[in-house]
């Protein structure tokens, strides 16, 4: 059946000497691969710039059930970016952004609000000329909400610790060692009313901003199983030094 629909480019795996794997968040569908053949022509080169992590496509593929690797029909990039694929530290920010989506959308089915987060703040980044030094601390915890983990604020209390593996606050610290102390998880309660429009008010050093991004990953790695060390944190913790 020919479907049409949005989707995010996620990454691409080369596949032998002429095909690529692209693997898309779609809107319609959840995650999808899609194979596709790339020679060396100026025209198939030109193809790969469509397949570049995060671009936001309009395709149409032959929808098979129970088919891994799909074929595209036809794509066309749906809204080019202006910015963040020509500046350096939103550039970085997005590799960084690309390789946890590769990750955290894995095995995704449909989820047009996630779908709809997600397009909206790639957007809100490429119009964005400063203070968005937090924005990946906002894009992790936010995606929480629509995979079903997001922290459950309404029972902190002043000297409570955060139980990171239940994602709640409690008075007592956990017998495991995956929690953090009350001073920790008072810094956790105050961001996490941190939103793109006012993240640049919540005024984090370099060190801390790293802890904290090391601190979301580990959340999700105990809430996501196989979700690994990212290989582009290095890049993203020397940003904004």
């Amino acid at each position: 059946m020919l479907t049409k629909t949005r989707a995010i480019v996620i990454g691409t795996v080369k596949y032998g000497e002429r095909k690529m794997i692209v693997d898309l968040f779609t809107e319609v569908k959840g995650r999808l691969s899609f194979i596709t053949t790339i020679s060396s022509s100026p025209r198939s080169q030109h193809k790969r710039l469509y397949f570049q992590p995060l671009t936001l496509l309009h395709l149409e593929f032959d929808d098979r059930p129970g088919q891994n690797l799909l074929r595209m029909r036809d794509f066309q990039v749906e809204r080019p970016y202006t910015t963040t694929q020509t500046e350096m530290e939103k550039t970085a920010i997005c590799m960084f952004l690309a390789e946890f989506l590769n990750h955290a959308t894995r095995g995704e089915q449909a989820n047009r609000p996630l779908f709809d987060y997600i397009v909206q703040s790639l957007l809100w980044l490429d119009r964005r000329s400063e203070r968005y030094a937090n924005f990946h601390l906002v894009f992790m915890l936010r995606f929480s909400v629509f995979v079903g983990f997001f922290p459950n604020l309404d029972d902190y209390v002043e000297g409570d610790f955060f139980d990171l593996r239940e994602g709640a606050f409690d008075s007592v610290a956990p017998l495991h060692s995956d929690y953090l102390w009350p001073e920790e998880a008072a810094r956790l309660q105050r961001a996490m009313r941190m939103t793109y429009e006012n993240m640049h008010l919540f005024r984090m050093s370099h060190a801390y901003r790293n802890w904290f991004t090391e601190m979301i990953l580990k959340y999700y790695r105990l809430h996501i199983p196989g979700f690994p060390q990212l290989k582009s944190l290095e890049v993203l913790k020397s940003l904004f030094e």
